[in-house]
């Protein structure tokens, strides 16, 4: 089962190196990884996606607890959250009536072309993987010429949130 990690950890040199290989020494993967300051300019926060059991998880949870760097955790698919990420994608736009199209489809998918340049469009978009797959999956592989993905964001929605 997919996982979202989400925790709070000492904005210090090494810790993020510590949680990777917390994970690595384990044979665990991460399927992608998201780092930035806080409001608390001593803290950063990380967020991770893996999937495994319920009891790999566990292991996974009470290991990271463990590390000194880790202030606080919390396992977002627990309980009722909001998840995103952002995907750019550069588009050949060239052939005939592909522009119109790309400027439909990103209608359609609440998307933003941010540059276009002589022939290539470049869209932005953010929303769940499984939309920004949806999207990809209506465009022709072969007109694609770069994806970008920013790896998921999640936070715990209402009054409910990670701090100290």
């Amino acid at each position: 089962m997919r996982h979202i990690i989400s925790l709070l950890m000492e904005n210090e040199p090494g810790a993020l190196s510590r949680v990777v290989g917390l994970f690595s020494a384990r044979g665990y993967n991460i399927e992608s990884l998201n780092v930035a300051p806080t409001e608390d300019d001593s803290l950063s926060r990380l967020t991770l996606v893996t999937e495994g059991s319920d009891q790999i998880i566990e292991q996974i949870v009470k290991q990271l607890n463990k590390l000194i760097d880790v202030v606080k955790m919390v396992d977002l698919t627990e309980g009722a959250h909001i998840e995103r990420e952002l995907m750019l994608i550069k588009i050949d736009a060239s052939q005939p009536n592909m522009k119109e199209e790309l400027i439909r489809l990103s209608e359609i998918f609440r998307g933003q072309i941010v540059d276009v340049t002589d022939g290539v469009y470049t869209i932005q978009m953010t929303g769940d993987a499984s939309k920004l797959d949806a999207f990809v999956g209506t465009v022709d592989p072969a007109l694609i010429l770069e994806t970008v993905r920013s790896g998921v964001l999640g936070i715990m929605r209402g009054s409910k949130n990670l701090h100290i």
